[in-house]
C-alpha cells in the first residue's frame, strides 16, 4: 500500500539514502531538511521523482512540519532522523546538539500524535553512554558519566531523551519504534574533519594525505553498509506487526555488522582496497570520552525484523570507493 510519508534530515546521509529506498518502492515522500550538513546533492538521482517533495525547513518549528503536512495532503509515516551528528559537534556545540536533538524529537513527535502518524526515530549507539557490556543488546541499560567530564554525551543523553519521549508518547497511542543504526558508512557520506571515519579516511586517500586516526587506534566500531542501515529503517517503518507476529510499537532494534574492526586495522583494509594510492596512517590525540568498542546484539531485529546485514566490510568498502571514483 502506497503510503505518504515524511522523512526529517531526508538530504543527509542516511535520510537520502531512505528516501530512494521509499521512492523505489512506491510511496509519496516529503523531505523536510534545514541543509545545514545535508545537501540536494545526495538527492541528485531522485530530485526530479514526481513522487518526491522536498521543502527546505526547521524540525523544531511546528509551522514548516505543518507545511510538509499539507504538501502530501497527510502523513502516514514520519522517518525522524533530522539531528546534530558529529563527535567533533558533540564537544564544539554541546548546547546546540541538545537543543536541536531533544526540540527538534518532541516537536515531531507531538505532529505525529495529531496527525496519527506511525514514527521511526533515528536513535544511536551513543544513547546506551558508557556502557562496555558487549554486545550491546536492545533493552540494556545505559550508563553516563558525570555532566563535568567531558561534553560528548550531548549527542548520546539527547538520544536517550529522544526515546525516553518515544515511549512517554507510545503510552499516550503512538505507533513508534525505535531504530539505532551503528556506524554507517557509504558514498555519500561527508569526510570533513565533522564527518564519519570511512568518509575522512576515503577523503584523505583521495587528497593523498595521511589519514588520521584519533586516539591509538585500537578501539573498535561495527561498520554497517548504507544499504543494510536503510533496509532496517524501511522494515521499521513498513511492518505492521513483526515477522514473529508480536506487536513493533514500544520496540527498539539496533542494526549493525556483527563484526568488529579497530581503526588501524581499517586504515590498513582501505589502503588494500585503493592500491597504489594507499597513503600513511597517523596517530593524533583522542576525543574525550570516546568509546573502546562498539558492538550491537541485532537479537530483536533478526527476530521482529527479520533483518541482518547482508554486505561484508571488504565489499562494502570496495563499493564505495568504486562509487567515489565514478560518481560526479
Amino acid at each position: 500500500m502506497t503510503s505518504r510519508v515524511l522523512v526529517t534530515g531526508g538530504a543527509g546521509f542516511i535520510g537520502s539514502a531512505l528516501v530512494r529506498r521509499l521512492l523505489e518502492e512506491g510511496h509519496a515522500v516529503v523531505v523536510l531538511d534545514n541543509f545545514w550538513r545535508g545537501s540536494m546533492h545526495n538527492l541528485r538521482t531522485i530530485n526530479s521523482h514526481p513522487s518526491l517533495t522536498v521543502i527546505e525547513g526547521n524540525v523544531m518549528n511546528s509551522d514548516d512540519l505543518q507545511r510538509a503536512f499539507d504538501a502530501l495532503g497527510g502523513v502516514d509515516l514520519i522517518h525522524h532522523l533530522a539531528a546534530i551528528n558529529g563527535t567533533k559537534w558533540f564537544n564544539e556545540a554541546a548546547i546546540d546538539v541538545i537543543d536541536v536533538n531533544i526540540n527538534g524529537t518532541l516537536t515531531a513527535l507531538r505532529k505525529a500524535m495529531e496527525w496519527g502518524a506511525r514514527f521511526v526515530l533515528a536513535s544511536s549507539p551513543e544513547a546506551y553512554g558508557d556502557n562496555e557490556q558487549m554486545p550491546l543488546h536492545h533493552e540494556d541499560t545505559s550508563v553516563f558519566p558525570s555532566a563535568a567530564s567531558h561534553q560528548r554525551f550531548s549527542y548520546g543523553a539527547s538520544k536517550y531523551l529522544d526515546e525516553v519521549a518515544l515511549h512517554h508518547a507510545v503510552h499516550q497511542g503512538l505507533d513508534a519504534r525505535i531504530v539505532r543504526p551503528f556506524n554507517a558508512y557509504g558514498a555519500d557520506m561527508l569526510g570533513d574533519e565533522y564527518g564519519q571515519v570511512v568518509g575522512m579516511f576515503f577523503q584523505a586517500i583521495r587528497n593523498q594525505q595521511p589519514m588520521t586516526v584519533h586516539g591509538d587506534g585500537t578501539q573498535t566500531r561495527s561498520l554497517t553498509h548504507i544499504d543494510d542501515i536503510v533496509e532496517g529503517f524501511y522494515l521499521a517503518g513498513s511492518l505492521d506487526v513483526g515477522d514473529d507476529g508480536t506487536p513493533l510499537s514500544g520496540r527498539s532494534f539496533n542494526l549493525g555488522s556483527q563484526d568488529e574492526i579497530s581503526m588501524l586495522e581499517l586504515a590498513a583494509t582501505m589502503n588494500q582496497i585503493v592500491g597504489s594510492l594507499a597513503v600513511d596512517c597517523v596517530l593524533a590525540g583522542g576525543y574525550p570520552g570516546d568509546s573502546k568498542r562498539r558492538l550491537p546484539n541485532i537479537e530483536s531485529a533478526q527476530t521482529a525484523l527479520g533483518w541482518s546485514p547482508k554486505i561484508t566490510l571488504e565489499a562494502g568498502l570496495a563499493m564505495v570507493w568504486e562509487g567515489l571514483q565514478t560518481g560526479p
